[in-house]
């Protein structure tokens, strides 16, 4: 990791018009997020079911259009770009989806779908070519080059997961943003995409967005890790420290919800209390304070911002 910023996020906001009962609601999916990708690097977001991380990831290829905020890369705000420069751009920023069974075209062979971006940009000079770099890019995840004459159907879960990595490979990009890449897997497999991720970042020099909801996974991967909740971040530190010494209240809960092999083993922090508020009526103040074991009456009010800690890390809490 070489601490330089391969790409912004600046003040990410996003919301969505949802009707219930005959009302339309504005939902809040992003507040007001910032973060800097450095190249190299593996990030993990991490945060409960609809905390906003899967718009936040969309967000950075264009996918989704946030209501307000930037997204520099290569010194281009991407949220401005037409839809021709975009384009180019989704070469060099590509996405790993959640769900192996949906994100492939049933009716499209394993190769077609490999070969797809590089066939509608025209990159492969001629049909060997074209086949010699499927052959390449499905040996690179583990798979046999006769698979790519097999259809999704064919395939097991991991096989189709990994027919989507080297999907989002071929060619070779700059950025992968992988959107809950294992949570429709088995444990067994899940450990081998993980390993995988991992040889590709450093053989293909990639930087990686990992999104997850599992904290244990997101620290087997990551070098920095970003805590969101309720659509904001609320803790951004290396991986080892945010382990090591949680500093918002939230992050805490979560580690302390993490399965251990040692049950007896306590974690200070405590879960957190209460239930998760209603995304419609998001409260004024810390989003957390209904939850939180240490609120305070300023945290019902006052809206903290992320701010450094001594050790580097960002947290947005009153009084880490």
């Amino acid at each position: 990791m070489s601490g330089e910023a391969i790409l912004d996020a600046q003040e990410l906001s996003t919301s969505f018009i949802v009707k219930r009962a005959r009302r339309r609601f504005e939902l809040k999916a992003v507040d007001n997020v910032s973060f800097q990708l450095n190249r190299g690097e593996i990030l993990g977001v991490v945060g409960e079911t609809g905390c906003g991380k899967t718009t936040v990831g969309r967000s950075l290829v264009g996918l989704v259009r946030p209501k307000s905020g930037r997204v520099v890369y290569d010194g281009e705000d991407i949220l401005s770009l037409g839809e021709k420069r975009l384009r180019d751009i989704r070469l060099r920023i590509r996405m790993v989806f959640q769900d192996p069974y949906a994100s492939l075209d049933p009716r499209r062979s394993v190769g077609d779908s490999v070969a797809e971006a590089g066939d509608i940009h025209g990159l492969f000079p001629n049909r060997q070519a074209r086949a010699e770099s499927i052959d390449t890019t499905l040996r690179q995840v583990g798979l046999d080059p006769f698979f790519a004459k097999r259809f999704p159907h064919e395939l097991s879960g991991g096989q189709r997961q990994r027919v989507g990595i080297a999907r989002a490979i071929l060619p070779t990009p700059e950025i992968i943003i992988a959107d809950e890449p294992v949570s429709a897997l088995d444990v067994s497999i899940q450990a081998q995409v993980l390993n995988l991720l991992l040889d590709l970042q450093g053989s293909l020099n990639l930087t990686i967005l990992f999104i997850s909801h599992d904290l244990s996974v997101v620290g087997q991967i990551s070098s920095r890790i970003a805590v969101m909740y309720l659509g904001r971040i609320v803790e951004l530190a290396e991986a080892t420290a945010l382990y090591a010494a949680p500093a918002h209240p939230y992050t805490k809960a979560l580690i302390a919800a993490v399965p251990r092999a040692d049950p007896t083993r306590r974690v200070s922090g405590g879960g957190a209390r209460a239930e998760l508020p209603s995304r419609f009526e998001v409260p004024d103040g810390c989003a957390f304070a209904s939850r939180c074991p240490v609120k305070q009456q300023r945290c019902l009010t006052e809206t903290p911002r992320l701010r450094s800690l001594a050790d580097g890390r960002l947290v947005a809490c009153h009084f880490a």
